[in-house]
């Protein structure tokens, strides 16, 4: 009874329109008096492909139940990444711990120039021309934190311009 309850649920999650990546899963362990306790860490990114993106990471004991809490983070953490057609509006040095990732954009055509963990926060945000390179550690929490830190950092002229009193011609030059 319980599973036919809980069907419906899981399709209608599945319907809501965003794009859901699993980057890591990761089992983890704490020793204690009587053994080792076993638990499961997963690290995932949530977009709409429109320019929304978020990342969550969840521990639990089972993965599918470690996999549901970063979801519902990562869709709790949403960020918008200002988007100039299919890239970014300027080059953006991101930066969490160790892990720095820099993201330049890209002209029409190029596609997504990235490694594994940052190339899934890109196709979650709908990001389609853009070339990044990670530097320091290839930690994949680190890498996605630091593309998240830096798309969040992203201005469009527009924004720049009120900012400072000015046109965007003024801006743009």
């Amino acid at each position: 009874m319980a599973r036919e309850d809980r069907r419906p649920q899981r399709r209608q999650e599945e319907n809501d329109g965003m794009i859901k990546k699993l980057i890591q899963v990761n089992r983890v362990t704490k020793v204690v008096k009587g053994g080792r306790n076993m638990r499961f860490a997963a690290l995932v990114v949530v977009g709409d492909g429109k320019g929304r993106v978020g990342v969550g990471s969840g521990k639990a004991n089972e993965v599918p139940e470690a996999i549901e809490k970063a979801t519902a983070q990562a869709k709790r953490n949403m960020i918008n990444v200002p988007m100039l057609e299919s890239t970014i509006p300027h080059e953006v040095y991101g930066r969490f711990g160790r892990g720095y990732v820099y993201m330049m954009p890209a002209p029409q055509g190029t596609g997504v120039i990235a490694g594994g963990p940052v190339r899934a926060v890109m196709e979650a945000a709908g990001i389609k021309d853009i070339r990044t390179k990670s530097h320091g550690t290839s930690n994949p929490v680190n890498c996605v934190k630091a593309a998240v830190e830096g798309l969040a950092s992203l201005k469009t002229a527009e924004q720049v311009a009120a900012a400072r009193g000015k046109t965007v011609e003024e801006i743009i030059g």
